[in-house]
Order: C-alpha cells, then sequence, then structure tokens
C-alpha cells in the first residue's frame, strides 16, 4: 500500500513535499474543510483561508463573523464554527502548539474524532486511523462488510485499525484517501490498478459496487417559504444574522418567514417592514442535506432614509460580497 502511494501520491495544496513534516494547521484546516466536500470545491477556500489567516494563532484572532463571511458558499456551516472554536482552544490552550495525541485533539470543541485521528497520524505519525468515506468504503470492499451504514462504522472502524502498518502512519492516512478518491471509487472502481485487488473479497466476488451497503434512502421533504427583499433606493438590502445554533448558524441572511411544509397564510405577518411587497415570477430552490427548499420572493422597494427594523441592517451594495450570505441567500440576491 505504502509503495502503490509513493508512487502515485496526489499534489494537494495542503500537503507538504515527500519527506517534509505536515503542518497540523494545515492538515486541522484542509480536513475540516474536505469533509463531505470534494477537493476541487475546497481548494479555492483552503489558499484564501491560509492567505488570510496564515496559522491557528491568527485564525484563533479573527471575528467569527469574517470567518463565516470567508466560508460562504462552501456549504455545511458547522464546520466554519467549528474550526474557529477549535482554532481558539488551541490558541489559548496550548499557547498555539496542537496537542499530539487523539485523545488531548478530540478534547478541543470542534474537532471530532475523524479530524483528532487526521492530524495525530498525519502530522504527528500517531497510530491512529481517520475513518473518513474514502476509508469506509476501501474497507468494507476489502472484507465485504454487509452491515449497512451507518450501524456499520463501529465495525469498519475496528477493520481499518488492523490494517494500519508499523510506521509511516501519515502516509498510510493520506494513502488510503487517495486509493478511495481515485481507485476504489463508488462507481466503476479500477479494481485492477489497486494494490490490494488480489485480497480484496468484494472484487473476488465480482460485485464491489455493492459495497458499502447502504440503507434505503428516505425521500427528502419540501419546505417552503417567502424571502422578502427589501430594498433602499441608495441600493442597501435589508439583512440579519440568524441564530448561532441551527441551520446556517450565525449566517446573514434575507428575512422570511419560518421554512416549513406549507407557506403561512398570511405570510405579510412575517414580513420585516410594513410596505407594499411585490412577489417576483421566479422561486429559489435549493437543497439541504435533510430536506429541500423553496423560497417564493416578495420584493419591496423603500426610501433612502428608511430605518432598519430592530434585529435587522441594511448592507450596501459594496458590503455584500463582506457579509456571510450562505449560497441559498445569494440566490435571493440575485433576484434584485
Amino acid at each position: 500500500m505504502l509503495a502503490w502511494y509513493d508512487r502515485h501520491r496526489r499534489r494537494l495544496p495542503w500537503r507538504a513535499p515527500p519527506g517534509e513534516r505536515q503542518d497540523p494547521y494545515r492538515v486541522f484546516l484542509s480536513e475540516i474543510m474536505l469533509q463531505q466536500t470534494t477537493v476541487a470545491a475546497v481548494a479555492p477556500y483552503f489558499a484564501n483561508f491560509l492567505a488570510r489567516w496564515p496559522s491557528v494563532e491568527a485564525l484563533a484572532n479573527a471575528p467569527l463573523s469574517e470567518v463565516l463571511s470567508a466560508w460562504a458558499g462552501l456549504g455545511y456551516y458547522a464546520r466554519a464554527r467549528n474550526l474557529h472554536a477549535g482554532a481558539k482552544a488551541v490558541a489559548e490552550g496550548f499557547a498555539g502548539r496542537f496537542p499530539m495525541s487523539v485523545e488531548e485533539l478530540i478534547a478541543l470543541p470542534g474537532i471530532g474524532p475523524y479530524t483528532a485521528a487526521a492530524i495525530a497520524s498525519i502530522a504527528f505519525e500517531q497510530r491512529a486511523a481517520p475513518v473518513d468515506g474514502n476509508w469506509e468504503r476501501v474497507v468494507s470492499r476489502l472484507f465485504a462488510v454487509d452491515e449497512p451504514l451507518p450501524k456499520a462504522r463501529p465495525r469498519l472502524r475496528a477493520l481499518a485499525e488492523t490494517l494500519l502498518p508499523d510506521a509511516r502512519y501519515g502516509d498510510f492516512a493520506q494513502a488510503m484517501m487517495d486509493l478511495g478518491a481515485t481507485i476504489c471509487t463508488p462507481r466503476k472502481p479500477a479494481c485492477a490498478l489497486c494494490p490490494w485487488n488480489d485480497v480484496c473479497a468484494a472484487r473476488a466476488a465480482g460485485e464491489p459496487e455493492r459495497y458499502p451497503v447502504k440503507l434505503a434512502k428516505v425521500a427528502r421533504p419540501t419546505r417552503r417559504g417567502v424571502a422578502f427583499l427589501a430594498v433602499r433606493a441608495d441600493g442597501a438590502v435589508l439583512a440579519r444574522s440568524r441564530p448561532m445554533e441551527g441551520l446556517l448558524g450565525g449566517m446573514t441572511e434575507v428575512p422570511s418567514t419560518p421554512w416549513e411544509e406549507t407557506l403561512p397564510a398570511d405570510p405579510t405577518r412575517h414580513a420585516p417592514l410594513k410596505t407594499a411587497w411585490t412577489a417576483l415570477n421566479t422561486p429559489v430552490t435549493h437543497v439541504f442535506s435533510h430536506f429541500a427548499l423553496e423560497l417564493s420572493v416578495w420584493r419591496a422597494d423603500v426610501p433612502a432614509g428608511t430605518a432598519a427594523p430592530a434585529g435587522h441592517r441594511w448592507v450596501p451594495v459594496r458590503g455584500i460580497d463582506d457579509e456571510a450570505f450562505p449560497s441559498v441567500m445569494r440566490k435571493v440576491l440575485a433576484r434584485i
């Protein structure tokens, strides 16, 4: 496996050159960004974060609002809050030096079992298995694990531990990630090129795509709402910050009704301003992990001197890009 990695190691922005020690901050930053997100999507965000906050202390000292703004568009926004919380814990509790063990790392806010194992193995050569989706796919095929996910995860983790070598734990962790990303892919895996093709139970059975076994997907429900796009005569847009906890926590949004299965009978009860609202023709649609959202957009044009109601603020056009508007809200703003 390690010989295969030495020949096929991917050059990624967050990886140190062969033979050099990995920077734990870069591992921490990249691994949180890569959760449920592709390398192609993460690469520009990683470069931007590293340029703005080149150390864990710099990230810890940044206002959370700026971190959320820089994260906007990458999705799964709890990760941005976790990133900031973890950075503050390392900067304040460990003088900016990441602890080396999985046990110490996992005790930090914002750092879960996977990220702790990734930092420990890749940055500090600790014996740990950072089991992500790629690892799960490789292990489930190697051992033909019939138990479906997510119930199978404890068993997959235990089996993954049996694969660890006697040294080069960081390289092995990254080799497993690369193998799952480039060879042992979800569809049409290139089994002939796999370094473990002669011991893979799923390949021997002739059905590698059967693994990992997953439960049938539950239909994604649809929620609906009305987004109130208030535009002042000077071009400013009315906005507010979402509660820190919950979906899109701490992000900036255009005011809206609650997102529920049906629209409220009188959406104007939730309007931030008492003014004339015009329903625009094209709704905004967006898919979250657990539900689909359909937002009707109602617009109101108001005088330049209109005051923002409590809990709201006017965002000038030139300041929109500096706000932490998530993708769904940028779709609403596009209606301007």
